[in-house]
């Protein structure tokens, strides 16, 4: 007697459209992404498109602002890799909402942009920073007991903030510059 399988038919039709958010974990990264954008200011973005009717209908800059930070942080940076993970990653294509920018517009939309993109990343660390995403170090409270410094030395004053806070710019910028380079 034959074995019996689950049914598998790659070819059938979905008799009801699919909802692209049962295609990931409710805690996946992209979810994040996805609501991270929502709180964004965005208005650099729209003030560059002036809607005189000329030239093609330019994607959303939500959309791009999106797939653009998830990229970044899976380490996916190439305008092509870009383009290639919204044909073949649920993740991206979640985020593009289907759509499918190819390289050039997307590389083109990242120099367009690049000073309100480093805003963007800027807005994104201090988002992660004030809801604990980011820290400096490891916090583990366990009841063991371990030496500790808290010299004043080893703390931060506002210097040393203004300080890391301009590391973490010309970071952006070196990520930046990195992936126009490969571009």
């Amino acid at each position: 007697m034959p074995r019996l399988f689950r049914p598998y038919q790659p070819n059938q039709t979905f008799l009801l459209p699919p909802d692209p958010r049962d295609w990931l974990p409710e805690d996946h990264l992209s979810y994040y992404i996805d609501d991270l954008v929502e709180d964004l200011d965005l208005s650099a973005f729209h003030a560059y498109y002036d809607n005189d009717g000329r030239g093609c209908v330019p994607y959303d800059p939500r959309m791009m602002v999106r797939i653009i930070l998830y990229g970044y942080a899976v380490g996916v940076t190439s305008s092509r890799k870009l383009e290639q993970k919204m044909v073949e990653d649920v993740a991206f294509r979640y985020l593009a909402a289907g759509n499918r920018p190819d390289f050039h517009t997307i590389n083109a939309f990242r120099q367009r942009h690049r000073e309100a993109m480093q805003h963007i990343f800027y807005q994104v660390l201090e988002l992660a920073r004030s809801a604990g995403l980011a820290r400096l170090g490891l916090v583990a409270l366990d009841g063991t007991k371990v030496k500790a410094n808290a010299a004043k030395d080893n703390t931060l004053s506002k210097d040393k903030l203004d300080k890391e806070e301009q590391r973490l710019l010309d970071d952006i910028k070196r990520y930046l510059d990195e992936a126009e380079r490969i571009d």
